[in-house]
Formats: structure tokens, C-alpha cells, sequence
């Protein structure tokens, strides 16, 4: 009953609520900032997923939990990472831009990471008896539709959606912690048994890819706000889509665990990263000296 209607149901009405405060004009920061949106992009879509996969074969995760984390990884940004981002003084337009085109993209983007975890991290060795364009089918059905929904609302009502956006949002944030905590709740055994296995692994590919992005985009000369918005986004994955994935479509309760410990370890990391860039040594622009422009 959780996995088959409430969890689909949450996830879209997540989906919708986030879609109310975004609209078309968001995705024009492709052609008005491409460097920093092509950098972000990179990092959230590949090399967060490849940066798992390396994680994968140095912990040796038995192959449930190895296949969860890919399917984590291969999530677009949650439902707070424009939020926090926000609140950590980072650039805002650029972070909804990227989950706007991240969450759109998921549609593809998911069933090819998830297949492949099947296919070679998983033990298939052949193709799945999932289709990809299954697996298709259901996420752009439960979170590409209802974004755009929610998203053509914005544009052709604003007003209304400005209305509906703020209890809608608040919502989706209890849905999201209620999610999580109900997944939690009914793999509470296998987490318990099997914290010490999970719990490193997914700190490593949190910490690594914040890392990556930071490394990215200071390479790439971005300014500080943009800087410190890539590493949010990349660290803040939609956990609810991760549940959704390994529990509904792939009917595994074991490939979410991955997705549980990861939503509770990346608020953690987020939280460290907006004090540092809040309270450490605040200069130019009100980032700190790690988010500034050289």
C-alpha cells in the first residue's frame, strides 16, 4: 500500500510543489551562464554517479546496497536544495536552473544509471528484465509530469501558483521527512545490521562529490555564490526518487536503505557547508574565503 500509492503519490505532489516556483524562463541560464551551468550539470549527472561507482568497488558493497547507492547518485537535486542554497548566500537562480534541468532530464537520465548498476554492479551481465523505457515510463510519470505541471501553472498563473507555492513547499519538505522516516522505519533491521556497512560508503560519495563540485567550478573560475550553489546541488540529491526507484519500480526494499542513510548524512553536510560559508571569515559578497572570487 506505502510503496504502490503513498510513496508514488508523495513523490509527485514533491515534484508539483517544487515545479510551483520554478518556470520556462529558469532553464534561459543555459544560454546566459553556460560555463557555470555546464559545470554543474557535469557534476551533478556524471560525475556524481561515476564518483559512486568508484565508491562502490573500494567499500565492496554487497550488491542490494551497491546498486541503491548508483541509484542514489543518479537522482536529480532534492526538494531543498534551492532552499538551502538560498540560505548559504549561493547563487539562486543558478541552483533552480540546475534543478529544473536535472529533474526534467531524471526521466532519461535515471533509467540509464540504474540499468547499467543492474546490468554490471548488480550481476545481471545481460540486459534486465526492466526495460529502461519502463523504468521511463514511471519516473516521468511520478516527478517529470507533475514539475512540468507545476511549472506551466507558474507561467501561465503566477499569481496563483506564488499563492499555492508556499504551503505547498512546506508540505512537500513533511512528505519528504515523512518518507524517509517511514522508509527508515520499515528497513529499521537491515539498517541496524548493516549501518556500519552503508553509513561510510554513503559519507564517502557525499563528501567526494561536494568536493568535486567545489574543485570543478573553482577551476572553472566561478564566482564564489556559484561556486558554493554547485557543491549544494551536487551534494543534495532527491532522496524521495531514490526510495521511489528501489522500492516501486524495482521492488527492493534492500536498494533503498542506501537512499535513507544518504538523505540523513547530505542535511548533515549541507548544514556544515552553509555555517562555513555563513560564519567562517564572511568576506566579498558575504561568502567565505573558500566560496570567494580569487
Amino acid at each position: 500500500m506505502i510503496t504502490e500509492l503513498l510513496l508514488p503519490l508523495g513523490l509527485a505532489f514533491i515534484m508539483f510543489a517544487m515545479g510551483l516556483a520554478l518556470k520556462p524562463a529558469d532553464f534561459a541560464l543555459v544560454f546566459t551562464r553556460p560555463k557555470a551551468m555546464a559545470l554543474g550539470l557535469a557534476s551533478q549527472m556524471v560525475v556524481l554517479p561515476v564518483l559512486a561507482l568508484g565508491v562502490v568497488g573500494v567499500f565492496d558493497l554487497p550488491t542490494d546496497f551497491a546498486v541503491g547507492l548508483l541509484i542514489l547518485a543518479a537522482c536529480p537535486g532534492g526538494i531543498t536544495s534551492n532552499l538551502l542554497t538560498h540560505l548559504a548566500g549561493g547563487a539562486t537562480a543558478l541552483a533552480v536552473s540546475l534543478t529544473a534541468i536535472t529533474s526534467v532530464a531524471g526521466a532519461l537520465s535515471v533509467p540509464l544509471v540504474v540499468n547499467f548498476a543492474l546490468m554490471h554492479v548488480g550481476g545481471q551481465g545481460a540486459p534486465v528484465d526492466l526495460p529502461v523505457a519502463k523504468m521511463t515510463l514511471g519516473v516521468f510519470a511520478v516527478a517529470t509530469l507533475p514539475l512540468m505541471v507545476a511549472m506551466a501553472i507558474n507561467g501561465r498563473w503566477p499569481a496563483l501558483a506564488a499563492r499555492l507555492e508556499k504551503g505547498a513547499r512546506h508540505l512537500a519538505t513533511a512528505l519528504f521527512a515523512f518518507i524517509v522516516v517511514g522508509a527508515f522505519a520499515s528497513q529499521w533491521r537491515t539498517m541496524m545490521e548493516h549501518a556500519a556497512a552503508v553509513l561510510p560508503p554513503a559519507v564517502a560519495v557525499n563528501a567526494t562529490a561536494m568536493a568535486a563540485a567545489w574543485l570543478l567550478a573553482r577551476l572553472g573560475r566561478l564566482n564564489g555564490r556559484e561556486r558554493l550553489a554547485l557543491v549544494l546541488e551536487t551534494g543534495l540529491q532527491n532522496g524521495a526518487l531514490g526510495i521511489f526507484v528501489a522500492a516501486t519500480l524495482l521492488q527492493s526494499p534492500a536498494m533503498m536503505v542506501p537512499s535513507i542513510v544518504y538523505a540523513l548524512v547530505m542535511n548533515v553536510t549541507a548544514l556544515l557547508v552553509i555555517a562555513w560559508a555563513r560564519l567562517a571569515g564572511m568576506k566579498k559578497g558575504g561568502v567565505s574565503p573558500a566560496f570567494s572570487q580569487d
